[in-house]
């Protein structure tokens, strides 16, 4: 008798090439949770996700009876439910900290991302958002000098923000300047190499860096 492969209860509908995506995919890498990853585009959602999801977006999680469709929370619910390792502080105050952090990174990178990777912008406002991002970064580097991760001894969802985007700088045209920003680079180094980044990685991404 065979032995039959037992199915996954959830379901990850991600897209490949999208930040967003990737940020929840670290996460159920780093968790090593069981879930059976499906890639797709928004132009082409399985019928079942449309039917779930009233925005038709990617990335959606179906956990069992649960649907979810906003990355933040998805994260935060897969480090709830599934606790080692911590992703998230223990204590409150901490937390709210993490969160703020999160927070900053969607409206001072990411939305500068979004417009650079989305290419309906005018060239002067993608090179805008380019020039923006990479002086922010260069003005955050020195952090790293400090904790091996994001204000943290530890990984945490934070950084599972930040690593998305430090992989498609070189997909942005984003180039940092070496001698301003050993710190961070030192820690995209660390990030890259980590087992769960690497797991996470869709066939797009891989193709990202040289």
């Amino acid at each position: 008798m065979g032995v039959v492969a037992k199915r996954s209860s959830m379901t990850f509908y991600s897209n490949g090439d999208d930040h967003y995506s990737h940020r929840v995919r670290i996460v159920l890498a780093e968790k090593g949770v069981a879930v059976d990853i499906v890639d797709c585009k928004e132009s082409e959602l399985p019928e079942d996700v449309a039917a779930l999801n009233p925005y038709n977006s990617l990335p959606t999680l179906l956990d069992r009876e649960l649907v979810l469709y906003e990355p933040n929370v998805m994260m935060e619910y897969l480090d709830e439910r599934f606790p080692h390792p911590p992703l998230l502080p223990v204590y409150p105050v901490a937390r709210a900290e993490s969160r703020l952090f999160m927070h900053r990174i969607q409206r001072d990178w990411c939305a500068q991302a979004d417009l650079i990777l989305a290419g309906t912008a005018s060239a002067e406002q993608i090179e805008n958002a380019r020039k923006e991002l990479r002086d922010s970064l260069v003005a955050v580097s020195p952090i790293f000098a400090e904790k091996p991760f994001f204000m943290s001894e530890e990984f945490s969802l934070v950084d599972c923000c930040i690593a998305p985007l430090l992989w498609r700088l070189q997909v942005m045209g984003v180039e940092l300047p070496e001698a301003q920003c050993k710190p961070l680079i030192g820690y995209m180094k660390r990030l890259f190499e980590r087992e769960s980044f690497q797991e996470s990685l869709s066939e797009a991404e891989r193709e990202m860096r040289d």
